[in-house]
């Protein structure tokens, strides 16, 4: 029967009309069974016979109906509950206790680890009122398992709920000496006890609770207790227990707090003093110093709540503080004056460059800021302090561009403390351990050197001075450097060390164009100008980039005296080496200014025309053209000017094809001179076409 109501439930198969009523589905199977039956005995029916028709039946059964019957079915099962008994004599009563208490028997002995079995039978003799019987049922309980907290606090209450007080005080003494550490045991009992009245015996029962040190809500419980008893003197005592007991900066402001609301202000105080004392610094946060501080503003000890807070404020770290900052910033635009208020901004400001420097201690920026706001507070030790640990920054890479702010952290603090301390040797150790810390042989400052040379001059050590110059040459060798220590020696009119320094420095940098002029500007403004000539001659021989300018201060130098002969040949000579245009522009310039020889000038340029003529420098070509012309109407007539006028180049756009085949714009130049250019766009044409031409051949 059970296979066949699986078949049709899966095939969906049944004798019960469509949406059917629960009255038919048990004739419907058996009716089912039947044919089932005679199909199988039937002889005459093959298998395959019986299983070649799959048409459905017409009334069909689902799994869903079936299974929502079985359910509406136990649903009503449930609805009647089971069945009551009804007990009217004493025999019945006696019959129905021994018959649930095998029951209970039975169970406990299959499940003796539950509980929950041993509590209900427990409480069902109790409901009977053999309490005999439920508190052996829970002793032997409790002797399979004694920790279990649910079964004690059940045991308890049956005897509380039943008035029976003394054996509720001893299971309690029984519970706290085994399970001290279960406060709810602990709370109860309390609790039993002043609800009887028994205020001794409660107290003892806390008493005897705060020698396990339980947490802080046993002790406010405690406390509360007494507060509520009257005892002020016990709760002041039992606090002073807490915390002895439990020192905290949140025990200690309860205490302050007690202490307030009975009005002892100097107790409260003490206490606050006292957790000062007694704490570390690690364990009393923002809020109690707060507190404490706020207290004092509340008794109008202003003078106290400032030492509070400026002493929270040097022992607290400073990402801790930001509400202290916050408060004593509006405490003392409150109630301080113009120079508290200043000291409360700098220490804010303090804490904003500590901040910025915890995230990046090499923000030399940030450094250069702390320093200049401690300079200007004054404090001598302090600002050494900021001085030494922005020192300390050192870059991480020994690369110059990382070494260039930093350098003048050093710089000044040297400066600070020679000029605002005021102590020289300190100032010397600055510049001396700056200097062993470049790295030298890759980079130095020239920067450092000279500052460093210049303390010494200022300190009269004039030949300390010099080994710093000198040792700072070997080690830099930067071209300030020689400047500086050859206009230190002119300062000192020692001229032969000058003299030894710029030909040091020369030899040192021989393609410099500036050092050679150095030492020319230093014979010439001494009056030696056969030495100047000299050293020109020689540093036109050498090779460096910019040579023109040696020439041109050899000319200027021979202009000054008075020397056009001399200047003439100079010229002659820079074109020998070079015609560049701006060469024949300069020379022809000298002719007619300082030679005052117009006919020298046009003949100059006349020159440079044809030069870059012959080079096909057709661009050149038209300035020096431009440049005569200008010329010849400062100096010339008007006939040469519109002679000039007619030869300057036309400018014209023309095509052309770059290297990747693509025709470009470029500007070329068209000189009268060079005569008529006709056609040109038909020749082009025409070699264009030729090229087509033999391209195609």
């Amino acid at each position: 029967q059970r296979k066949w109501l699986k078949l049709f439930a899966v095939r969906g198969m049944s004798t019960r009309p469509e949406g059917g009523g629960k009255g038919n589905v048990q004739a419907d199977l058996e009716a089912s069974l039947n044919v089932g039956k005679a199909l199988r005995g039937n002889p005459l029916v093959s298998k395959a016979a019986r299983v070649k028709n799959r048409t459905p039946n017409p009334q069909q059964i689902t799994a869903e109906q079936i299974l929502r019957e079985a359910q509406e079915r136990q649903s009503d099962d449930l609805v009647r509950g089971p069945s009551r008994q009804r007990i009217v004599d004493e025999e019945e009563l006696q019959e129905y206790r021994v018959r649930k208490r095998k029951e209970y028997e039975d169970t406990i002995r299959r499940q003796r680890q539950n509980i929950g079995v041993w509590i209900k039978y427990a409480i069902w003799e109790a409901t009977q009122q053999e309490f005999r019987r439920a508190r052996s049922v829970f002793e032997r309980a409790l002797q399979i398992e004694y920790r279990n907290v649910s079964l004690w606090l059940k045991y308890l209450e049956v005897e509380m709920k039943n008035k029976f007080i003394n054996h509720a005080r001893n299971l309690f003494d029984r519970v706290v000496l085994l399970l001290p550490r279960v406060d709810q045991f602990w709370y109860k009992y309390a609790y039993m006890e002043e609800l009887l009245g028994n205020f001794a015996g409660a107290r003892t029962v806390y008493d005897r609770w705060m020698e396990w040190e339980p947490e802080d809500q046993a002790w406010l419980q405690y406390i509360k207790f007494e507060e509520r008893c009257g005892e002020i003197d016990r709760a002041r005592a039992v606090f002073h227990k807490y915390v002895e007991c439990r020192p905290s900066s949140a025990s200690f402001w309860r205490l302050c707090k007690f202490e307030q609301r009975q009005g002892r202000v100097d107790s409260a105080r003490a206490s606050f003093e006292k957790a000062i004392e007694v704490l570390d610094d690690e364990e009393i946060d923002e809020k109690f110093y707060v507190r404490f501080a706020q207290f004092e503003e509340k008794q109008r000890e202003i003078d106290r709540a400032r030492a509070i807070y400026k002493a929270a404020l040097d022992k607290l770290p400073k990402g801790q503080a930001e509400e202290l900052y916050r408060l004593y910033v509006a405490f003392e635009k409150q109630r301080g004056e113009r120079d508290m208020i200043e000291d409360v901004v700098m220490n804010k400001r303090r804490f904003q460059y500590e901040e910025a420097l915890k995230e990046n201690v090499r923000s030399y920026d940030v450094w250069f800021d702390y320093i200049r706001l401690e300079e200007a507070c004054g404090n001598i030790e302090r600002i050494r302090e900021v001085y030494e640990r922005a020192v300390a920054a050192t870059p991480p890479v020994a690369e110059k561009r990382y070494w260039r702010r930093y350098i003048y952290l050093w710089i000044n603090y040297g400066f600070f403390e020679e000029l605002t301390v005021g102590d020289p040797d300190r100032a010397r150790a600055v510049y001396e351990a700056a200097t062993k810390l470049v790295p030298h042989k890759k980079f130095s400052f020239g920067k450092l050197w000279q500052m460093y040379a210049e303390f010494e001059v200022r300190q009269m050590r004039l030949d300390t001075a010099r080994k710093i110059m000198g040792k700072a040459i070997a080690l830099c060798g930067k071209e300030k450097i020689f400047s500086f220590y050859a206009d230190l020696e002119m300062r000192l009119g020692n001229v032969d060390r000058c003299r030894k320094i710029y030909a040091k420095h020369v030899e040192v940098h021989p393609g410099n164009p500036k050092s050679w002029l150095a030492f020319i500007e230093l014979e010439e403004s001494l009056g030696e100008i056969e030495r100047a000539r000299r050293l020109c001659e020689l540093a036109i021989e050498e090779d460096m980039e910019t040579p023109e300018m040696i020439w041109k201060r050899y000319i200027d130098l021979e202009i000054a005296n008075d020397e056009i002969d001399r200047a003439r040949a100079l010229w002659e000579r820079l074109l020998e080496r070079t015609q560049h245009v701006r060469v024949f522009s300069a020379f022809a310039d000298f002719e007619a200014k300082d030679a005052k020889n117009v006919e020298n000038a046009r003949a100059v340029l006349r020159k440079g025309v044809a030069v870059m003529k012959q080079e096909q420098k057709n661009e050149e070509r038209s300035m020096l053209l431009e440049h005569w012309l200008a010329l010849e109407r400062e100096v010339g007539n008007n006939e040469q000017v519109l002679e000039l006028e007619s030869k300057q180049a036309k400018k014209v756009k023309k095509r052309r094809k770059d290297e990747d085949g693509i025709w470009e714009e470029y500007v070329d130049f068209v000189f009268p001179d060079d005569g008529p250019q006709k056609n040109l766009k038909i020749l082009e044409m025409a070699q264009a076409w030729k090229r087509r031409k033999l391209a195609q051949t």
